[in-house]
């Protein structure tokens, strides 16, 4: 609890003696969850999910002409997790979700040093995954600089776990840190330009992830490379993705050389002012090799995963990685019911890229509905997902057709509610 004090105090002591520079925000972010299948095949035999999970944001901002800074605080309750007059948060979730200063340097140029959102394009490979309650940040430094309709951030970060000023003279640089890609350097570049109706950017990104279990500083090096194009005219909207993959991964304990692509189209069309009609595809190789210290699996890292390959989460959400691939045919329909209402029908087709060890490749076919109503002062989204397996999942997944459950579904429903204390 003193940590929470002190963020108080210090943001009492902002507002009085900068109050007109000083912004403070907030969001509060309940969502109830009943998951029969949500990330995986669920067996007959077990319980369906339920429960009630709550994002609460306290963000600061002070702004001046030569530097702004932002704070940002979370914590991220389940309901129930606490026992009864428990004097401190028992899952330790109260954190720093952002911390980080941005100092002008001149002529267009300005640096951003701290924790921080990466978030570029549609976010499939860099983005701020603000689905998921505690969101993805990043420890870095970033370089900018803007001209025109012309943008280059160059971000690099060195990541290190030791937990004292002189701990880490005595291991080295050792990062202990592993697990859902965690990096210990990372060195990006990203530029985009605007022409008119039509945008490109590039993305060049090295990761070096440490062999924890090596007991050695080795580093594997894994490079992404590739490129996000948009187009829009009147009522027609073309996006593409391409990207490749090259240089080592670690899987587990094991060194792999790398040699992998994604591949996207998507298209929109707007009918009227109140149904946009979209289609699209998506190719993720997988891994075929046969020599162990090779793979051809594409990962697409640090992305808000959740937005592609279907919302039930079934692919490269903590899972599918060195795995057959995807191969991802979807189409929409988002529908405006009022001024302040929509709805989104999507219905997605998955097969794995590569097969299976069966030779099947059909995985199955999920339809996304996602409800979204602005009240005064907040928003009610919610959503439902069903999932209808082919035989490639259940192989993919583990789960035999005679142990699953009939069905496969997910519904979700929250309340956003965004307040400006000082703007």
């Amino acid at each position: 609890m003193k940590k929470q004090y002190i963020i108080l105090g210090l943001l009492l002591s902002f507002i009085q003696l900068a109050q007109a520079q000083f912004t403070l925000d907030g969001e509060f972010r309940p969502r109830a969850e009943y998951r029969h299948g949500f990330g995986s095949i669920i067996p007959e035999a077990a319980e369906p999910g339920f429960g009630i999970s709550a994002r609460a944001r306290l963000n600061a901002g002070y702004k001046t002409e030569a530097y702004k800074l932002y704070l940002s605080f979370q914590d991220i309750m389940v309901w129930g997790e606490n026992r009864q007059i428990l004097p401190y948060d028992q899952n330790n979730s109260f954190a720093v979700f952002q911390a980080w200063a941005e100092l002008n340097l001149g002529s267009g140029w300005s640096t951003k040093l701290g924790r921080q959102v990466l978030s570029y394009d549609d976010q499939r490979i860099l983005g701020g995954l603000d689905w998921a309650q505690q969101g993805r940040n990043h420890d870095a430094a970033l370089i900018k600089y803007k001209k025109d309709k012309f943008v280059l951030d160059l971000a690099f970060a060195f990541n290190q776990d030791y937990s004292n000023p002189t701990g880490f003279v005595s291991v080295g640089n050792q990062y202990n840190t592993s697990g859902f890609f965690s990096y210990k350097t990372m060195q990006m570049a990203h530029l985009s330009q605007a022409w008119g109706n039509f945008s490109g950017s590039l993305l060049l990104m090295n990761n070096g992830f440490q062999n924890d279990a090596s007991g050695l500083n080795d580093v594997a090096n894994l490079q992404t490379i590739g490129t996000y194009l948009k187009y829009n005219k009147g009522a027609f909207g073309l996006a593409a993705n391409a990207y490749l993959q090259t240089g080592e991964a670690i899987y587990g304990t094991s060194y792999k050389d790398v040699s992998a692509y994604l591949l996207g189209l998507d298209l929109t069309y707007k009918t009227s002012d109140k149904v946009t009609l979209g289609a699209g595809v998506e190719v993720i190789s997988g891994n075929d090799e046969t020599d162990a210290s090779k793979t051809g699996a594409f990962f697409p890292l640090y992305g808000t995963n959740h937005k592609f390959n279907g919302f039930m989460d079934y692919f490269y959400v903590g899972n599918h990685a060195n795995s057959v691939g995807l191969f991802d045919v979807h189409v929409s329909a988002n529908f405006k019911l009022g001024e302040t209402s929509s709805l989104l029908v999507k219905a997605l087709n998955f097969s794995g890229e590569q097969d299976l060890a069966s030779g099947e490749k059909s995985l199955g076919t999920e339809i996304d509905l996602v409800y979204k109503k602005q009240f005064k002062g907040y928003a009610l989204v919610a959503g439902y997902s069903h999932l209808f397996p082919s035989d490639g999942m259940y192989e993919l997944k583990g789960v035999t057709e005679a142990e699953a459950a009939s069905g496969q579904n997910w519904a979700w429903a929250m309340i956003v509610i965004k307040p400006k204390f000082i703007n």
